[in-house]
Parts: structure tokens; C-alpha cells; sequence
């Protein structure tokens, strides 16, 4: 059913309620105006963009310059094109209100990308960092080596790329942080919003306090001999054993290698506290360097993805430099290969074990990083016709070949260690996490000729890998607070990134104390894992179940010209979420018991773990219930007014802007 371009209607379906509700009128039945086109093609190619011959007939088409008189009523409204090449007055899905003029120019004052690749950039140093380097390799070895790779590809295959595919969608066809999105998709789940950006600063309270561990690592590193490579400083002990000196030495069951000590008596000082019911004071070397850092990361993003989009040229492509290096480095060490074939042999009976699958799911899920709100803030800033579809996969790819590599770098080191100790490999990388970096690596690196050169690299490398994804993990709360009080915010981020860096180190200070490290220990385990995981459960569910598959695959064509095939369908509706599902629910089964160092963790702080987690998730459920509180009408309606899309999404397409329904 068709209308000529040239037609008139009266205006009256612009009423003050629906002003009042949404700001923003969209297709009426009775009122708008249509433009169809057959098949249902609706946008050109970005070379026939200015071609706006036809639209389908699912939007209505806005004047984008023509301004709104408040009666819903557009005067001299031009449309060109084959369709029509008269002047008319007709009536169109117009702008009513003070609202809906701030939700316009917004749309067409938001920022962004000054080039495609700051936006690659950008999404590869946010999804690589820290853990690839130290968390796939140990995961892999201890997972059955090579046949690890098996339950990992198929992960990433059906859970990993699709969500990672599917946020980057979301953000760039709604232009919306992860908080204002949901009024666009299901507004009852705007609860999801408000809970990533709590988990982002629970991640900012420690994940920064690595890199202050990185960056003392570094400043010590510019000595002619490295201070983790002897037995003689003020802080060993008699325990300190260095069995890379010349003399004759003997490891026993109390001996402590110089580099464990350095660790954990010189840079953390975990022996002034008692565990975590006393944390004693804090360290004012790691809490100058914190201070650094958070200088350093205010001063890439204070301005927009403009300016940390040139920052991450560095911070994103130096570790790949230092990767190689390294690399090379530890290929033509003595005993190299032995490092090698353990970290790559394969166990075929640990495909048997449930716990590899889980820790296969959780290794892919949390290094591409779907559910912190950075991808969607990221791709908010795209060109509406970017190819997202090619972004994911290529950034996906990049992201698991580095973690795969990392391994090497990691294991020709360790199988060097193997060969000084003349011990297995399995007895030198006992280390997990970030001892693995602080203690076994830097010891090795200690012990190669030009150590200091190594030992700058090496650590540099680790405090750029922090530092793109903290400034991804902190833009994903930035953009989602802008966007959803622009009226408050939009014109003083400045002010808003410094509040917020100063939130972040005022919550980073328990981690910068003698026990700190324990605290990180607990925040890592409890206060993201299975947070992030249900936040992205509910979001896929929310998106493939409530806005409806169909309607995203739509959205999909609209920006690149073709729908999503079957593979991305069942992934989105079903294998994903149920991918999520599963490693939630074997995690809660089984939750970890923390150790570190010495001090096992007491029986509370499991209790304490869940009730951080359980903080930030709680905003779900609460938003929900005050939704259906503040929203007219009975129960029936209240829930069927939640679930529906209350804001319409601005679709570029030309001159003309569309609201689509």
C-alpha cells in the first residue's frame, strides 16, 4: 500500500502524549510518509548513497534541517530524487519537543573515527592484553597443550564471534552507549547498562594496580644489573637461593629464587600483612605509580576516540614489535624447544574432562571482551555503513593468533629456565598468573645477555598491552553516562573523565596496600567472572529473544547490504546463549578456591567475593521492577510497553535521516 510523494495529509496524530513519551514521532499508518521500493532493498551501496531514490516502507522519511513547530507539522519539506522532483508540503515523522531537537542534534554532532584503522586499532588493543600473555598459555598447558586448541576454536566459533560480532553491531546501527541502547531494544533491560558500567569500575580498581606493578618493574629495570638477579639486597632473606650464580648451590624445599623475593617482598611486601582481615598500610611506590598511570590514561581520553584513537597506534602495535623480539629471542635460547613441546603437546584424554570445555569457553569469552560495553561505545562512533561483519572477524582473528603466539614467547623462556635448573618444565612453570610474568619471566630475562635491554622491553610491552584496554574499559562507561545525560555531561566530558579517574584511584587504594595483592586476587576471581557472564546471557536473550532476530538481522542489512545467514541466526538464538549458560552455571558449581603465595583464603571471603559480584547484577532485576512501577496501566500493558522499543533509532541516509521503527 503506496502513496504518492506528491500527496497531502492532514496533520493529526501528533499528539501531546506521544511528545511527551517518546520526543521523538515516528511512522504513523495514517500520517507519514512512505517511500517504497521493491524487494525491500532499503539502503544503497556507500558509493550511491547520495541516490536516495527509495526507502522501504518500514521508515518514514525526516528532513533532517527542517525544524519542528511542536504540532508535528513540516513546511516545504524537499524531496529529490526519480520518485519525486516537486517542492510539496507533506507529513513526516518529525521531531516534537525540546527532546526531541537535543536527540537530533545530538545524532548529528556525535563524534567520530578520524580513520577506519584507529577504530581496528583500537578494538585489537582493548580485546589483547594482559591475560593473553599470561592467562591462554598457562590455561593451554594445563589443559591438555595442543589438543587444547580443539574445545578453543570451537568455542570461539559458536560463542566467542557472534556475541563479539553482535555488540559491534548493536553499536554501531544505534549510535548509543551501553546504558541508552536499551531504550532503542527492550527498556526493561536497561538494568544491563547501569550493571557494566559497575563491573567496568570494579575492573579499573585493579586491573590498573597490574600495570603499577609493571611500571615499578620497569623503572627498576634501568640498572646495569637488575636487582631481582642477586641475594645481597636489604630485602632477602636467608631463604634467598640464586642457583644461576656460579658457585655450587643447593635448592631445598625453603630456597627462594632472588626474583620471588623481589616480587613479593620488595614490590608488593605481602610479609607486612597478615592476609586480607589485615591488609596493613599503603605502598606510596605503587601508589606514585598508579598516579602515573591514571595521568597518562586521563590525558589519551579526556578529549574523545579523536585523540586515544592516535594514542593507540602506539600502545596497540608496540607489543607486537616487543612480541617478535622476544620471540626471536627465546627461539635461540638453549633448551627453547623443550618449552615447546610442552606447551604444545597434546593430550587427547583431558578432551574428556568437562573443565577443559569450561575453561576453553572462559578463556575466548573473556579475551574478546563482550559484556564490558566497549565495543558497543566503540562502534557507536562508526560511519553507519562500516563493515562490522568484517571488523569482528578480523579482529577476533588477530586477537586469538596473538594469545596463540604469546605462548611461544612464554614457553621458549620457560624450557630455558627447564634447561638451567635441569628440571621438567612442569616443575619451572609452576607459576600462574601474573607470577608467571613478575617471577618466572623476569628471572629468565635477568639471566640472558643484555638483560636490561630485555627487561625494558618486556615490561614496557606489558604496560601497553594495560594501558589501550583501560582506556577501552573506561570509554565504555564514559559513553554510556554521556549518552544517556547528555544534558548534564555532553558538553563537560572533560570534567566527567576526571571525576571519574579520580573514582577509579580512590578504589584502586585497598589493592595498593602490603596485602593488596590478595584483594586483587578476589576482584579478579568474584567480582567480574560471573557478573560479565550473565550481563551478556541476558543481553543475548534480550536481543535475539525480545527485540527479536529478525528484526537485528534487518538492522544488519541495513547497514551492510546483507542480512546475516543461518550460522549467525542459531548462534545468536541459541548456541550462544547456552554457551553462556553453561560456563555460568559450572562456575557457580564450582567456585574457585583462592590461594596465593602462602595464604590460603579463609572461608568468608567466598561469601564476600559473591556478595561483589552479586552488586553489580543486582541493578537487573531492580530496574525491572521499578520500570514496571513508574509505567502506566495494568500489568499486561506495563510489561508489553517494557519490552517494546520506546525511542526510535536515526538512520542516516543521505540528506534525508530515518527514524527507524
Amino acid at each position: 500500500e503506496t502513496e504518492p510523494l506528491t500527496s497531502k495529509k492532514d496533520v493529526s496524530d501528533c499528539n501531546e502524549e506521544d511528545c511527551k513519551e517518546n520526543g521523538l514521532l515516528v511512522r504513523n499508518p495514517k500520517s507519514a510518509l512512505r517511500l517504497v521500493e521493491d524487494g525491500n532493498k532499503v539502503h544503497p551501496s556507500q558509493g550511491d548513497k547520495g541516490e536516495a531514490a527509495q526507502i522501504s516502507n518500514g521508515y518514514s522519511g525526516v528532513q533532517s534541517s527542517v525544524p519542528c513547530n511542536g504540532m508535528g507539522e513540516v513546511e516545504d519539506a524537499q524531496c529529490t530524487g526519480p520518485a519525486a522532483t516537486t517542492t510539496t508540503t507533506t507529513t513526516t515523522s518529525t521531531t516534537c519537543g525540546a527532546e526531541g531537537q537535543q536527540q537530533l542534534m545530538e545524532l548529528e554532532d556525535r563524534e567520530t573515527w578520524s580513520k577506519k584503522i584507529d577504530f581496528l586499532l583500537s578494538v585489537i588493543g582493548y580485546a589483547v592484553d594482559l591475560g593473553n600473555v599470561w592467562r591462554f598459555p598457562y590455561i593451554c598447558y594445563q589443559n591438555g597443550g595442543g589438543a587444547f586448541l580443539i574445545p578453543y576454536t570451537i568455542m570461539a566459533i559458536f560463542g566467542g564471534i557472534p556475541l563479539f560480532y553482535m555488540e559491534l553491531a548493536l553499536g554501531q546501527y544505534h549510535r548509543n552507549g551501553c546504558i541508552s541502547i536499551w531504550r532503542k531494544i527492550c527498556p526493561i533491560f536497561k538494568g544491563i547498562g547501569f550493571a557494566i558500567c559497575i563491573i567496568d569500575l570494579y575492573v579499573a580498581s585493579y586491573y590498573n594496580t597490574i600495570m603499577a606493578w609493571a611500571f615499578y618493574y620497569l623503572v627498576s629495570s634501568f640498572t646495569a644489573e637488575l636487582p631481582w638477579t642477586s641475594c645481597t639486597n636489604a630485602w632477602n632473606t636467608g631463604n634467598c637461593t640464586n642457583y644461576f650464580s656460579k658457585d655450587n648451590v643447593s635448592w631445598s624445599l625453603h630456597s627462594i629464587s632472588p626474583a620471588e623475593e623481589f616480587y613479593t617482598r620488595q614490590v608488593l611486601q605481602v610479609h607486612r600483612s597478615n592476609g586480607l582481615d589485615d591488609l596493613g598500610g599503603i605502598s606510596w611506590q605503587l601508589t606514585l605509580c598508579l598516579l602515573l598511570i591514571f595521568t597518562i590514561v586521563y590525558f589519551s581520553i579526556w578529549k574523545g576516540v579523536k585523540t586515544s584513537g592516535k594514542v593507540v597506534w602506539v600502545t596497540a602495535t608496540f607489543p607486537y614489535i616487543i612480541l617478535f623480539i622476544l620471540l626471536v629471542r627465546g627461539a635461540t635460547l638453549p633448551g627453547a624447544w623443550r618449552g615447546v613441546l610442552y606447551y604444545l603437546k597434546p593430550d587427547w584424554q583431558k578432551l574428556l574432562a568437562t573443565e577443559v570445555w569450561v575453561d576453553a569457553a572462559a578463556q575466548i569469552f573473556f579475551s574478546l571482551g563482550p559484556g564490558f560495553g566497549v565495543l558497543l561505545a566503540y562502534a557507536s562512533y562508526n560511519k553507519f555503513h562500516n563493515n562490522c561483519y568484517q571488523d569482528a572477524l578480523v579482529t577476533s582473528f588477530v586477537n586469538c593468533l596473538t594469545s596463540f603466539v604469546s605462548g611461544f614467547v612464554i614457553f621458549t623462556v620457560l624450557g630455558y629456565m627447564a634447561e638451567m635448573r635441569n628440571e621438567d618444565v612442569s616443575e619451572v612453570a609452576k607459576d600462574t598468573g601474573p607470577s608467571l610474568l613478575f617471577i618466572t619471566y623476569a628471572e629468565a630475562i635477568a639471566n640472558m645477555p643484555a638483560s636490561t635491554f630485555f627487561a625494558i622491553i618486556f615490561f614496557l610491552m606489558l604496560l601497553t598491552l594495560g594501558l589501550d584496554s583501560t582506556f577501552a574499559g573506561l570509554e565504555g562507561v564514559i559513553t554510556g553516562v554521556l549518552d544517556e545525560f547528555p544534558h548534564v555531561w555532553s558538553k563537560r566530558r572533560e570534567l566527567f573523565v576526571l571525576g571519574l579517574i579520580v573514582v577509579c584511584f580512590l578504589g584502586s587504594l585497598a589493592t595498593l596496600t602490603f596485602g593488596g595483592a590478595y584483594v586483587v586476587k578476589l576482584f579478579e576471581e568474584y567480582a567480574t567472572g560471573p557478573a560479565v557472564l550473565t550481563v551478556v546471557f541476558l543481553e543475548a536473550v534480550a536481543v535475539a529473544w525480545f527485540y527479536g532476530i529478525t528484526q537485528f538481522c534487518n538492522d544488519v542489512k541495513e547497514m551492510l547490504g546483507f542480512a546475516p545467514g543461518w550460522y549467525w541466526r542459531v548462534c545468536w538464538a541459541a548456541i550462544s546463549p547456552i554457551f553462556l549458560l553453561f560456563v555460568t552455571c559450572s562456575f557457580l558449581s564450582n567456585p574457585p578456591e583462592l590461594r596465593l603465595f602462602d595464604y590460603d583464603y579463609p572461608y568468608w571471603t567466598t561469601v564476600v567475593g559473591y556478595c561483589i559480584g552479586t552488586s553489580s547484577i543486582i541493578c537487573i532485576p531492580i530496574y525491572m521492577v521499578y520500570r514496571l512501577i513508574i509505567t502506566p496501566g495494568t500489568l499486561k500493558e506495563r510489561i508489553l510497553k517494557s519490552i517494546t522499543p520506546e525511542t526510535a533509532t536515526e538512520i542516516p541516509f543521505g540528506d534525508i535521516r530515518m527514524n527507524a521503527v
